[in-house]
């Protein structure tokens, strides 16, 4: 099963954006000692995708995915006895999809338990602000689970901010430790020997995944139109990083389940900026360069033209273009050597170009949408995308904010 999160980052973005600049909150407001609700998000989106390289059967065959994702996150406020502001959220996140390529795990079903499954991720978060000593600290715990997958995750952060609040250091730590329910193709799962047909022993039992992340941003506001920030990750995963119910086709006309290293270093840095060109636009540039240690280098660059029609509605195209190279392991369809010792034939690691385009639109208003006094912020976003391998997607969608 392949699936791409398809700027989903940007729209949360999108969402806490704003087209003033947004100082640190002010210790003046922070009145109420008592726990309250303060905001409810919700996020809904489908996303479907076609093409014809899937990575289960070997580089080739279909890729028609669906998902429909639905997240909805509360928000809490106190303060304490020294006027500093407790955030506490909690988010529930849950994804069904159907997939094609999936179903063919076990090629001797009409359709198999793996055509379809539900995912759900909860997750628990703590931030605690301190207005007059300028910092934020926080913590979280994340869970994901699905058939064959389990993720228990954790997450440290900090940031420091300036006493004009213009500048903004900020840190973070996660860890994710994973188990994947070994699931081998039907054909792989067993040997044909002269008594009989057995058991593969490496076809059964979990696997572990584990990936630890550390982030760096630093935010800093030139002027009164322009902001920059820049960013910088750590990333280093060990474990089961192949896909063990994904086949890779030899030249001989064999096959196996890919094999990939154990380990995988990655290192993305980037730039974001926005420029305010009065009241009415916004300029949003991002840059990001991506190196690992499996031979992949990416580039992404991305704009987004926010445009304030009124001080209740804008419209926001954006487009974002990223190029890749392949891994080191990728081969496509029957040109691998049997005698190599990782090989892959999934796509997502080939080299390819891909270009994402769509608009957002937005309905902001402290008086209430639609009749709806508390429904703050009401979004509607579209995109499409396309890489030169063939693989097309389109995802919408729509995120409400209560307050």
């Amino acid at each position: 099963m392949q699936k791409l999160f398809l700027g989903a980052s940007a729209f949360y973005l999108s969402i806490v954006c704003s087209f003033a600049q947004s100082p640190a909150p002010d210790s003046a407001a922070y009145q109420s000692r008592k726990l309250k609700l303060d905001e409810v998000d919700f996020v809904s989106s489908y996303y479907v995708q076609d093409g014809n390289h899937s990575a289960v059967t070997g580089g080739k065959g279909d890729e028609h995915l669906t998902d429909f994702a639905n997240a909805l996150q509360l928000n809490f406020l106190r303060t304490d006895s020294r006027q500093r502001l407790h955030t506490f959220g909690l988010e529930l996140g849950i994804d069904h999809y159907t997939s094609a390529s999936s179903d063919k795990i076990d090629s001797t079903t009409i359709s198999s338990a793996s055509s379809a499954d539900t995912r759900y991720y909860p997750s628990l978060s703590w931030s605690m602000h301190d207005e007059p000593k300028h910092y934020t600290v926080g913590v979280g715990l994340l869970f994901s689970t699905e058939y064959d997958y389990f993720s228990s995750g954790a997450f440290v952060s900090y940031s420091k901010f300036s006493e004009d609040n213009n500048r903004e250091l900020g840190l973070k730590f996660n860890v994710f430790l994973d188990s994947w329910k070994v699931i081998y193709p039907v054909e792989l799962r067993g040997f044909d020997t002269p008594t009989g047909r057995i058991e593969n022993p490496a076809a059964r039992g979990t696997k572990p995944r584990n990936t630890y992340n550390g982030s760096f941003s630093l935010l800093q506001v030139i002027s009164k139109r322009l902001q920059v920030a820049l960013l910088a990750d750590v990333a280093y995963q060990s474990g089961q990083l192949g896909t063990l119910y994904q086949r890779v086709y030899f030249t001989d006309g064999s096959h196996n389940v890919e094999r990939l290293p154990e380990s995988r270093f990655k290192l993305p840095v980037g730039l974001r900026s926005n420029y305010f060109l009065g009241d009415k636009i916004v300029f949003r540039s991002f840059y990001r360069y991506y190196t690992d240690d499996w031979g992949i280098s990416a580039h992404t660059l991305e704009l987004e033209v926010p445009y304030k029609f009124s001080p209740f509605f804008s419209v926001s195209p954006f487009y974002r273009y990223f190029t890749q190279t392949a891994a080191d392991y990728f081969a496509p369809y029957r040109q691998h050597q049997a005698s190599e010792e990782f090989y892959t034939s999934d796509f997502d690691l080939s080299a390819f170009d891909s270009h994402f385009i769509g608009t957002n639109v937005r309905f902001n208003s402290a008086n209430g949408i639609l009749g709806i006094n508390h429904l703050n912020t009401l979004e509607l976003r579209y995109g499409h995308y396309s890489r030169t391998n063939g693989l097309q997607a389109n995802i919408i969608t729509l995120a409400a904010t209560v307050k």
